[in-house]
């Protein structure tokens, strides 16, 4: 069947947060007496949520003398209050949404990060139209890998499984898309390659603007 909706993971599919997020984990560190982490080493810890991405900086650091609940409280209030200061869309994200929206698709963010986090960084970097629907870390009792809110997400759109694709850059996309029994489309360009493990998506991008093109690959099998 043809899709006509499909569900994005947000950091590293279609925004480049990694800055803004380390950013704020070493501004963490820092009121730790810490010092900080190298963008690149954050960007490894993206993908399980902010809670575990707290842990993995503490952790990074030898960080064990403050509560994890009250450093991310402080992380969350750091990084809100610059969500999108240094965060930017990936190259061809908003031409590529406004095409396939002008081809009938129906979008949904499905990400681990937490509701507030994820408003501010889209509206921040002028992608929110896009996005009537959106299922994050904090909607649900249960986030990615488990398929939860993929199917939550295609229920609000009116779209059955078989008429939808999930894009993401971590191996929890892939396995919730497979949990709900939709395509996964991989794209390698982001933060979670090394993740990929043995999985194999149904599908994989290195630029947004290929993904046109993978979409009609799988319309046709």
């Amino acid at each position: 069947m043809k899709q006509t909706a499909l569900l994005f993971d947000l950091d590293g599919t279609l925004v480049d947060s990694v800055p803004d997020l380390a950013a704020a984990a070493n501004r963490l560190l820092a009121e730790l007496g810490h010092p900080p982490l190298d963008p690149k080493e954050v960007a490894g810890m993206v993908g399980d949520g902010v809670a575990k991405l707290v842990e993995r900086v503490l952790a990074a650091r030898g960080a064990r003398e403050i509560a994890t609940d009250e450093a991310l409280r402080r992380f969350v209030a750091l990084y809100e209050a610059n969500a999108a200061t240094l965060t930017r869309p990936y190259p061809g994200v908003a031409a590529g949404l406004d095409a396939l929206a002008a081809r009938g698709f129906r979008f949904a963010i499905c990400t681990n990060k937490i509701e507030r986090a994820t408003r501010l960084v889209l509206e921040g970097v002028g992608l929110a139209r896009f996005f009537p629907v959106m299922l994050c870390g904090d909607s649900l009792p249960t986030h990615k890998p488990d398929p939860g809110p993929c199917l939550a997400a295609l229920a609000r759109l009116g779209v059955p499984p078989e008429a939808a694709a999930m894009i993401g850059d971590h191996r929890n996309d892939v396995l919730a898309a497979r949990g709900a029994g939709i395509p996964a489309i991989f794209a390698r360009y982001g933060y979670g390659l090394a993740t990929l493990g043995a999985l194999r998506p149904d599908a994989m991008i290195d630029r947004f603007d290929e993904l046109p093109g993978v979409l009609e690959v799988l319309s046709s099998q």
